[in-house]
């Protein structure tokens, strides 16, 4: 098994977990990148206004599952979100993300 199989074959496994667990999918990306496409079910919170949803966010107590566009800003919420007690983890590029949803 190569290091890219294991690499993503972990983030899958991941992606599963945190599904089977209820995840909440947050799409950072803007509302206007938001409208042109998106994963059925997801939260948009742009990344500038995630600091003011954190509250909203831990009260679920469910895992989060962030993406974006290629990933930098959902990478960028999930540094975020961490410090905060949120169980968060990167999906990525929303288009891959969707494959698993």
């Amino acid at each position: 098994m190569g290091l890219l199989s294991i690499l993503f074959g972990n983030k899958k496994n991941m992606i599963e977990d945190f599904k089977n667990r209820g995840a909440i999918i947050v799409d950072v990306r803007t509302p206007q990148e938001y409208q042109q496409g998106a994963i059925k079910g997801s939260k948009n919170i742009p990344l500038q206004m995630l600091n003011s949803k954190i509250d909203e966010l831990r009260k679920l107590n469910k895992p989060v599952i962030t993406c974006c566009a290629s990933g930098m800003r959902s990478g960028s919420a999930c540094s975020i979100l961490k410090p905060h007690g949120i169980e968060v983890m990167n999906g990525g590029d929303w288009q891959r993300l969707s494959r698993n949803f």
